[in-house]
């Protein structure tokens, strides 16, 4: 864990005329966490950095291939072009061939690391500084959201592991051993509790910090996924009388007009231009194309960084009919051309489409297509909780209690809002159903689906089911080993980084 380490070294000793409290005194030419954490314009840079590792965690490459495309929602454009490493790595998590050895699965385990450790440096040092109480609560309450954010994407993903929860000063503390599931729940648990008792109310418009809604928010999806649904309900129940609602047009919700809208309890601030806070994941959702204009607007070359998230029919053919969701999260680019570089003739709704004989077709991700000046330099946020997360979780919260005619007063709302009649089912099983469906087209390509598969112990049947799908659909190609797909309990985890059991002496998770 030697990335948690931040300490600072005196280099140049005066050997005369020293007084005795010399080795406790920091040059003040440095930044170190001796003269930096004392001011509340300091405290804020440094929670700027805590923010920006939310970025890097969830919505990095391996956010949308752990999260989405590791689902039956995605699969891939094969590139035999490029057979670099990073890109087989990408092929094998989609194929759950992952290994310990993965750098994609170790970026996400040590930039979950990296949010916490400068979570913690906020939490450490906060105490001592001064501040007023509300500046502290205030501080306090967003540096605890952050780190149970990384912290619950870390068991879910890896199961129990090593729980960091002080600022890391020598190399005493940077080796700990995992921690079990549940002692990683109670402090997640507990960063949410009193996150939730000191962050502030939503205020409109929202700025993109993290409120008081985005806390219970979380602390509703831990108990989910814990299922302690009558806690759950209870969390999502505070959040619905503060100012939230769904927008009236489900597209609009995620255009750039709209970030931080009252549908917005959290998402991943982006901005496009020349300060690296640029957004630029609808580029690899395109096709490995010589020229993407015709999808961008911009003359651009995607040979080598496309083919990914490429949603399946099988996807589109889950929609209902009417359902405007459709074709406001998936276009279809037709053409001409091979694999690995198509020709891009038309743009096509996937409302009722049918290849014609002689084209290809590729289905893409347009939910985070809008107007853009440069080529990989985008301006689209990435939603963590939108309010339908409060509405669908209270739904599947009260169904689970037996409570189906009330559930239904939440799931209708995102129904209708879609175009589509509401339900009368109350049938405990049938509404369970229609719920996960409703939840795997409402967060359509937005990292939610695996997770979901696993936690209502779904993962390996539909995912089994899911490789025959694929198989069939690709017969005749032969990238897709014969070992894929072949899920197993053990590969509800991911492993744990090869470099961190054999430098930290974890045990491994099972099967890896």
């Amino acid at each position: 864990m030697k990335k948690l380490l931040y300490i600072s070294f005196l280099t140049t000793l005066l050997l005369t005329g020293c007084s005795e409290d010399f080795l406790e005194r920091v040059p003040e030419s440095s930044v170190t966490s001796g003269n930096f954490y004392q001011t509340e314009a300091q405290f804020e840079q440094a929670m700027v950095g805590a923010y920006a590792a939310v970025r890097d965690a969830k919505g990095s490459i391996a956010a949308w291939c752990m999260g989405e495309m590791r689902s039956d929602n995605t699969h891939l454009e094969f590139n035999n072009t490029n057979r670099g490493p990073a890109y087989i790595e990408r092929e094998y998590t989609d194929f759950f061939l992952d290994d310990v050895t993965s750098t994609l699965v170790a970026d996400k385990y040590n930039r979950c690391y990296v949010g916490i450790a400068r979570a913690n440096s906020i939490i450490d040092y906060l105490p001592g500084a001064g501040l007023s109480q509300q500046v502290a609560d205030r501080l306090t309450g967003q540096a605890r959201f952050l780190r149970a954010l990384f912290y619950f994407d870390l068991v879910r993903y890896f199961g129990g592991v090593p729980l960091y929860l002080k600022a890391v000063s020598g190399a005493g503390d940077a080796y700990l051993p995992r921690s079990s599931v549940d002692e990683v729940y109670k402090v997640i648990v507990d960063d949410l509790k009193d996150a939730i008792a000191k962050l502030p109310a939503p205020a409109f418009p929202q700025t993109g910090r993290a409120t008081q809604a985005a806390a219970k928010m979380l602390l509703a999806d831990v108990y989910l996924t814990q299922k302690n649904f009558a806690l759950a309900e209870t969390e999502l129940k505070g959040i619905t009388p503060m100012g939230f609602a769904l927008l009236p047009d489900y597209a609009s919700v995620f255009s750039l007009s709209n970030k931080n809208s009252r549908e917005s309890l959290f998402e991943i601030q982006y901005q496009q231009g020349n300060q690296g806070q640029n957004s630029n994941f609808l580029y690899p959702f395109l096709p490995l194309a010589s020229d993407v204009s015709k999808i961008t607007g911009i003359t651009s070359q995607n040979r080598q960084g496309g083919g990914w998230n490429v949603p399946t029919f099988e996807m589109i053919g889950t929609y209902e009919p009417g359902d405007k969701r459709l074709e406001a999260s998936i276009g279809i680019a037709e053409g001409t051309g091979v694999v690995g570089d198509m020709a891009i003739e038309s743009l096509k709704s996937p409302v009722g489409y049918v290849k014609p004989a002689g084209k290809r077709a590729y289905p893409y991700i347009k939910k985070y297509l809008h107007p853009h000046s440069l080529e990989q330099n985008t301006d689209d946020n990435f939603p963590v909780y939108r309010y339908s997360d409060v509405l669908l979780g209270l739904a599947e919260a009260l169904n689970e209690q037996n409570k189906g005619a009330e559930a239904l007063t939440y799931l209708n709302p995102v129904r209708v809002r879609a175009g589509l009649a509401p339900s009368t089912q109350t049938s405990q099983a049938a509404l369970r159903d229609l719920i996960a469906h409703e939840r795997r087209v409402e967060f359509a390509f937005e990292n939610k689906r695996w997770l979901d598969l696993v936690r209502t112990g779904k993962a390996i049947e539909v995912m089994n089911k899911n490789g025959e799908y694929i198989k069939a659909f690709h017969a005749g190609e032969s990238y897709l080993p014969g070992t894929s797909y072949a899920v197993t309990q053990n590969r509800l985890l991911f492993p744990i980084p090869n470099r961190e059991i054999l430098i930290g002496k974890l045990q491994q998770n099972p099967g890896y």
